[in-house]
């Protein structure tokens, strides 16, 4: 008898070249931002309301006590998945760049449950957390 996985239900695709632009209509999608996955950063997910399924963060070279990455766990808290992609591989602040060009250096446990791990492509990662479709902006972007 073999258990076939549930599929990942189909979700929207946002770039946000800032955090600070999520609001109600990022409820339940993937989100690519340019933002730091720091404090501030992640207290704008924390607040929305509804929140996103998934949020991916520039990891701003991780920092002193891990202050570029600090998303991964108070996102996880909130049952959100949310992945950092290097700086190295992406420009901090352009959304795009991190989508197109960004490649993941941390997740956290909803993220990888979802298969999201070390050196996979943001774009092929917002795809495994049921991203469809070609990306949209919101205010803030380009």
């Amino acid at each position: 008898m073999s258990i076939l996985a549930e599929p990942m239900p189909s979700r929207d695709l946002l770039l946000l070249d800032t955090i600070t632009a999520i609001d109600g209509s990022c409820a339940g999608a993937v989100i690519v931002s340019g933002s730091h996955g720091g404090v501030s950063s992640s207290g704008f997910v924390e607040r929305a309301a509804p929140r996103p399924h998934a949020v991916f963060f520039n990891d701003a070279g991780v920092g002193k006590d891990r202050a570029g990455i600090v998303a991964l766990e108070r996102l996880e808290a909130l049952g959100v998945a949310c992945a950092t992609y290097s700086h190295d591989s992406a420009r901090i602040g352009d959304a795009a760049d991190g989508y197109e060009n960004g490649v993941v250096t941390h997740a956290n446990a909803g993220a990888r449950r979802a298969g999201v791990g070390p050196g996979q492509r943001v774009r092929e990662a917002a795809h495994s957390l049921g991203a469809r479709g070609l990306p949209g902006r919101l205010a803030g972007g380009h």
